[in-house]
């Protein structure tokens, strides 16, 4: 059998180069041999760190009859949905539309034409709990293809008319009313008890948090932020949050580590202004750069929740491996700190660890700290997603700006400008330096471009605010919808059955959030009236959505409510020392506004055209729409011109 998937870029698709089946690659040529064949395709869609997944493929793709039976009836093709989140999206709705849910694995069969007739997710290899086996499913599909070929079609064109039907949504404005609306919508879905959203299990609302921030909604965001910080969901030895808890509390999470998830959360901590908050965002950005950072720059995916063949095990601990590597008095004390009991708070009698209060011994916990990551680092580590996405870098870079953590930020940068973008186009996807084949998706030109607009923020260098520029023009010539908004893919991208284009966030921003921020963005530095426009006809396609599920809308409700304030434009002149860095703190304090500093005027900044020192000091001039104040010298001055 031909090892097609030796080759790969996706760690998640060399994981199944040495299954018994016979997989294919993503492309014409599986339709091609399943027509040569006269046989349906079989798309299997994951990720690398995902638990199910792994699961899966040792029941049955590990499984040499099932993959002798798959081979013989089915041309099978597997995708990494974080290579390819349009193939993911549009057999996704398909999935929620057949099924009513989606998750991963995803597991959808096709015709030639690569309409879907039959979808799900996980199959067991037994029946289990009123779900068929994965063999019997295959061979009813089977016997559908060879005995009720017209059902079949049916089924496929109806799909495919359905997934080509893009709703229109009503457009209006993001007022000042519907973000009240948006707030009091999460005010009764929020949890007075333990902090975020809904129930279990419950995801870390990382940008819903950015809007709250934004608006001033201390309630909710702080203490969201802090019962999240003191779970388990939080890594209490190494920093890093893993992906959700499965349980309402933040106790218990599921143990994969997400680049976005990390890149976001450092973002919205880092903003809080708490030393809480601090502490939290330089442990993440730690996290980062121990764990994720790869030799050229860029941040990796992900990691996984599993070791030596269970979730969870590298991190979880009982008290007698606590007093193993403490000692009976330290042990008891960090147990007791850790909330790791006899009983366990995870399985087989282990517990996730905790930090619900402030330790009374800061210094004792920090060197019992140290000994535990050390025992830890001892353990099989769980496996490391090491392909570098174009988008989520974007945001890392973001996250990393607004940490302080300006040289990593910059590093994995141009990584993204010198590796990703290939004759003038964004890729989306690297390894170990070689940039993939998937074209770049909206979300990563909207991530990329606000990323690059933060590090021209921080470092002046204007390259960072053309480069940006360039990614954006990209964007407006190539996804733009007709009236308002954007398709998730370029007008000359691979025609799927489908264009995708969902506006909601979901695990991490939109394409259609992500590109409203860099608009804002850049339009406010520059004063383009063009970039402005698109942001705001972008932004009514999803006002109906911010009204009615404010959840699924946080990136964007965040930059409705920057939009809102101008956004807030800040130019700081002066030589560089502790008066120009005391106005430029303060300014970075406004999670609302756009700040560039330089030592004086400059013409290739439109922001900064005529903006000049004040008697010789350093000087703020507060804008909107490029329109200033009189310039202010103090840091009460600029705090109060901030307010108004």
């Amino acid at each position: 059998m031909v090892n097609r998937l030796k080759d790969a870029t996706s760690p998640y698709l060399l994981q199944h180069a040495d299954n018994p089946v016979d997989w294919w690659e993503w492309g014409p040529e599986p339709f091609e041999e399943a027509r040569r064949r006269h046989l349906p395709v079989l798309l299997s869609v994951g990720y690398a760190a995902c638990h199910w997944c792994h699961v899966m493929a040792h029941e049955s793709f590990e499984d040499e009859a099932t993959a002798a039976y798959l081979n013989e009836h089915f041309v099978s093709v597997k995708v990494d949905r974080e290579e390819r989140p349009d193939v993911d999206a549009v057999y996704m709705q398909a999935t929620t539309s057949m099924t009513g849910h989606g998750g991963w694995p995803m597991t959808v069969v096709l015709d030639h034409d690569g309409n879907p007739f039959f979808a799900g997710t996980y199959f067991p290899d037994q029946p289990r709990h009123g779900q068929p086996s994965f063999r019997q499913v295959l061979e009813a599909l089977t016997d559908a293809w060879a005995n009720r070929a017209d059902e079949v079609a049916r089924v496929g064109a109806t799909l495919r008319e359905h997934l080509n039907q893009h709703a229109v949504l009503a457009a209006g404005p993001i007022t000042a009313e519907v973000l009240d609306g948006a707030v009091a919508t999460l005010a009764r879905e929020f949890d007075p008890r333990s902090a975020g959203f809904g129930g279990a299990p419950k995801f870390p609302p990382s940008m819903v948090l950015e809007f709250l921030l934004r608006y001033g909604e201390r309630r909710m965001l702080g203490a969201t932020l802090e019962a999240m910080a003191r779970g388990g969901i939080n890594d209490q030895l190494a920093g890093g949050f893993a992906r959700y808890s499965v349980d309402g509390d933040w106790v218990v999470p599921h143990f994969e580590k997400m680049l976005y998830d990390n890149a976001l959360l450092m973002r919205v901590y880092a903003g809080w202004g708490t030393r809480l908050g601090d502490i939290v965002a330089s442990e993440i950005a730690d996290f980062l750069l121990e764990e994720l950072l790869t030799e050229d720059g860029g941040f990796a995916s992900a990691l996984d929740a599993d070791s030596e063949g269970e979730e969870g095990t590298y991190y979880v601990w009982t008290p007698a491996q606590l007093v193993e590597v403490l000692g009976p008095e330290d042990g008891a004390w960090v147990a007791d700190l850790l909330s790791v009991t006899d009983a366990g708070t995870f399985e087989r009698g282990a517990s996730t660890l905790q930090l619900r209060r402030d330790p009374d011994d800061w210094n004792r916990w920090l060197q019992c700290r140290i000994k535990l990551l050390a025992a830890r680092e001892r353990r099989e580590r769980p496996a490391r997603d090491d392909k570098v996405v174009a988008s989520w870098n974007g945001l890392a870079i973001s996250g990393l700006c607004r940490a302080g953590y300006v040289e990593e930020a910059e590093r994995a940068a141009e990584l993204i400008w010198e590796v990703h973008i290939v004759d003038g186009r964004l890729r989306r996807v690297s390894r170990d330096g070689v940039v993939g084949t998937p074209a770049g998706v909206l979300e990563d030109h909207g991530c990329v471009a606000a990323g690059f607009l933060d590090l021209f923020q921080v470092t002046g260098t204007v390259d960072w605010l053309q480069r940006a520029g360039t990614i954006l023009e990209v964007a407006l010539t190539h996804f733009v919808a007709e009236h308002g908004g954007f398709f998730d893919t370029a007008d000359d991208a691979e025609v799927l059955v489908a264009r995708p284009r969902d506006p909601s966030d979901n695990a991490y921003p939109s394409g259609l959030s992500s590109m409203v921020h860099a608009l804002a963005a850049y339009a406010a530095i520059t004063g383009s009236g063009r970039h402005r426009d698109a942001a705001e006809a972008a932004l009514a396609t999803v006002a109906q959505l911010a009204e009615q599920a404010p959840r699924f809308a946080g990136w964007s409700l965040a930059a409705a409510q920057s939009m809102l304030d101008g956004p807030v434009e800040v130019a700081i002149v002066g030589a560089p020392g502790k008066d120009r860095d005391a106005l430029e703190k303060v300014a970075r304090r406004d999670p609302n506004a756009v700040v560039v500093v330089a030592e004086g005027p400059r013409d290739d900044v439109p922001l900064l055209v005529g903006r000049d020192r004040v008697d010789g000091r350093p000087a703020a001039y507060v804008c909107r729409h490029l329109v200033c104040e009189r310039p202010v010298t103090t840091i009460e001055e600029l705090s109060a011109a901030l307010r108004r």
